[in-house]
């Protein structure tokens, strides 16, 4: 009978720690999708093409769509914040082990949360944002229009779309494994979206190679934008007082064609895309422009502001909205403490560089550990227990670094991947972003969020063992491979800081000897006069 209580007892509290880990999954879950949310309402486009529109089939499926990147969303910020959590929960476990306030964390919640992103990811990669984008660009079967042929007809190009890829992870995974090319491999269905999913994860982490360098340099200009530079290297007085002429100069020939009210010819015809409207024309240069254009068009063709229907005024009540706002900028700035100026910044700068060279030297140690053979691959699929010895020989203060790190990274790669969506014109803009675009910018966070992990893993910031389904991608147990990864991604950043800081050096003393050389004309020209 005692063995009967003590039974039944165990199976009460196994059923109540279930029960409290769903309610913390659907906790956190609900947080991370209010927070994503909240970031596709600030950049989807609200006008007639998108939302507001009479037919309500069409409302529904944009609400579909929209909640549907919203979740992916969600997922990929989980998969960005599953190692920091989960060093952070190790350290917090073993500073206070008998806390009443942290029993309802422990190794099975850590591993549970891993096992539920990688579901979810693989949902949300391969159903989720392919159904959002063909359910918003159907039409319906003739004959079966409306929602229910909308519906219909996604269903069917996906379920043929699944087909074509199922069909080529079959083909890939023959080809790198020849045993996986019977029959029975074939029907084994289930095992082909792990093996999609490791293919995405090589080209995140591919991705991650090319944009976390170039990331680490785009940020010293990022943060040198937000903050305000030191006298000695911007001097905010000039800029101020040089916007200041130009703005006057502007309204002064504004108000000379509105009060003469004639055709003037000063300033000169410009054009539109030139920064410089005072700049004078060339007329020979305009003519054989014109010339070479009338020649061969559609090549290098430059609007040329005319006279005529006040396109020049207009070009100049522009340009003048511009310095306005430049000048406003640049009188914000002034306002700022020398504290600010001289410390913050100085500061804020080296802790850019002791970030970005503790990674450089724990990817290097990492590079050397692999070669003696004290560090194995990552691949690692053994039982781990949380809260038992810390991560870090440093202990928490070494574990706290690595969860910083990590966030590091993150934010140097979304920093470098920003480059080239913005060269391509695909970044999210406020309140513009249409949803076909923001179903694309969703899958590109997926599959960069989701091989964040493999990254950081890949290149030994911690020592935090991959859980669940992430420790079971095959190829990060290729020596060769990481040990390649590790040796290019430290020369890749080397390379581009050393570069960055050359260039910048050579910038500064470039100006500093242009302005060396203007006093000394103004003063040669001053003896003479």
């Amino acid at each position: 009978m005692k063995m009967d209580d003590e039974e039944a007892d165990l199976r009460e509290q196994i059923f109540h720690n279930n029960v409290r880990e769903q309610i913390i999954f659907l906790l956190l879950f609900i947080l991370l999708y209010l927070i994503s949310f909240t970031l596709i309402e600030k950049f989807r486009r609200r006008d007639s093409e998108d939302y507001f529109t009479a037919d309500e089939d069409e409302v529904k499926v944009y609400r579909i769509s929209l909640w549907l990147c919203t979740f992916a969303l969600a997922v990929s910020l989980g998969s960005a914040l599953l190692l920091p959590v989960s060093i952070v929960s190790n350290e917090v476990l073993i500073l206070y082990p008998n806390s009443y306030y942290v029993k309802w964390l422990n190794s099975s919640l850590i591993q549970g949360l891993w096992n539920h992103v990688f579901l979810f990811s693989n949902l949300s990669l391969f159903v989720f944002l392919p159904f959002a984008y063909l359910f918003s660009e159907s039409s319906g079967f003739p004959g079966c229009r409306g929602l229910k042929g909308r519906v219909y007809e996604t269903f069917i190009v996906l379920a043929l779309l699944g087909i074509a890829m199922l069909g080529l992870a079959y083909v890939i995974s023959a080809w790198i494994e020849g045993d996986r090319s019977g029959v029975d491999a074939l029907l084994n269905l289930w095992t082909y979206l792990p093996f999609l999913y490791s293919c995405v994860s090589f080209v995140g982490v591919l991705m991650l190679l090319v944009f976390t360098p170039l990331g680490f340099v785009r940020l010293f200009g990022v943060v040198g934008g937000v903050l305000v530079k030191p006298q000695f290297l911007r001097d905010l007085n000039e800029e101020y007082y040089m916007y200041s002429f130009e703005e006057e100069t502007i309204r002064r020939r504004i108000d000379n064609a509105v009060a003469t009210g004639v055709c003037y010819i000063s300033p000169e015809p410009m054009y539109s895309d030139k920064g410089d409207f005072s700049e004078p024309l060339d007329l020979d240069v305009s003519m054989c422009k014109e010339k070479k254009n009338a020649a061969s068009p559609g090549i290098d063709k430059v609007p040329l502001l005319r006279l005529r229907n006040g396109a020049l005024q207009a070009g100049l009540n522009e340009r003048l909205q511009k310095i306005v706002a430049m000048r406003k900028e640049v009188e914000n700035q002034r306002k700022t403490s020398s504290l600010q100026r001289n410390v913050v910044y100085p500061l804020a700068m080296l802790l850019l560089l002791g970030l970005t060279t503790i990674t450089v030297l724990m990817v290097l140690q990492n590079t050397l550990e692999l070669l003696i053979g004290i560090k194995a691959v990552p691949l690692s699929t053994r039982q781990f227990t949380l809260g038992i010895t810390s991560l870090s020989k440093m202990g928490w203060a070494g574990a706290t670094l690595e969860a910083f790190l990590i966030l590091y990274l993150h934010a140097a790669s979304l920093t470098g991947l920003s480059a080239p969506l913005r060269a391509l014109r695909v970044l999210p803009r406020a309140r513009r972003t249409p949803l076909p675009r923001i179903i694309a910018l969703a899958a590109v966070m997926l599959a960069h969020s989701t091989a964040q992990p493999l990254l950081v893993k890949i290149l030994g910031i911690t020592n935090f063992d991959l859980l669940g389904e992430f420790g079971r991608i095959e190829w990060l147990g290729n020596f060769r491979l990481v040990l390649l990864y590790n040796a290019i991604f430290a020369a890749t950043v080397t390379l581009c800081l050393v570069s960055k800081f050359t260039a910048s050096v050579r910038r500064e003393l470039y100006n500093r000897l242009v302005e060396n050389v203007n006093i000394v004309a103004h003063c040669v020209s001053f003896l003479n006069n």
